[in-house]
């Protein structure tokens, strides 16, 4: 069993509750409340921006050249795929840039964002490349299992948000990085991969559960 298969399975009640999670449901049905969307918007917005800045790190970790340019090839599909149509989003809502650069990240997504930079600064490349992999991934997988209930979405902007994970640009993104985590794990630690993996998947989770309940720093 390669490496990632074993995470994946290893991960499987984490990510059954994120697939099943009441924010992912309504929004691939086309219910959720537009201020709960928003409120992803621009959140998600501020972690996609830590994700850049963390691809830069983890280039810089890379054991060789060839895996150097793969990362880097991901941080170009990344912008391509996800981070270019956020402008658009954004825009269909009714904000800027300007507006979602200046919003303050909630208290999980600070955690969460400082996670992967200290995992990404302070741990090996194979732990790095692995930590970022259950938010990809997961997008991927919750796309796939609501697909049906996606097409018959009659809201078109939560419907053109979902299509964006199925796409063959984004499914491609998420192979190239299942492939660097299945290279770097061959002979390394897979418990410490586990480690890594499994939390990074629990702040997934955990961020879907704050944005639906719109969790605010609480002073």
């Amino acid at each position: 069993m390669k490496v990632v298969d074993r995470l994946r399975e290893d991960a499987h009640a984490i990510w059954k509750k994120i697939i099943e999670h009441p924010f992912v449901v309504e929004l691939y049905k086309g219910d959720l409340p537009l201020k709960k969307f928003k409120f992803y918007i621009l959140q998600d917005y501020q972690y996609l921006i830590t994700t850049m800045k963390n691809f830069g790190i983890i280039a810089s970790r890379t054991p060789s050249v060839e895996a150097m340019r793969e990362v880097i090839d991901i941080l170009n599909l990344e912008a391509k795929s996800e981070f270019d149509g956020y402008i658009e989003f954004l825009r269909r809502l009714g904000y800027t840039l300007q507006d979602a650069s200046v919003i303050e990240p909630i208290p999980v997504s600070v955690s969460y964002s400082s996670f992967l930079l200290s995992t990404s600064s302070l741990k090996s490349y194979a732990e790095a490349i692995t930590s970022v992999l259950p938010c990809f991934w997961s997008y991927a997988e919750i796309a796939d299992h609501h697909r049906e209930m996606l097409s018959t979405n009659k809201n078109q902007l939560y419907k053109d948000w979902g299509e964006v994970y199925g796409t063959n640009s984004y499914l491609s993104l998420v192979e190239k990085i299942k492939m660097l985590v299945n290279n770097a794990g061959e002979g390394f630690s897979y418990e410490k991969l586990k480690s890594v993996f499994i939390a990074a998947s629990r702040y997934e989770y955990m961020f879907w559960d704050a944005v639906y309940n719109q969790q605010e720093w609480p002073v």
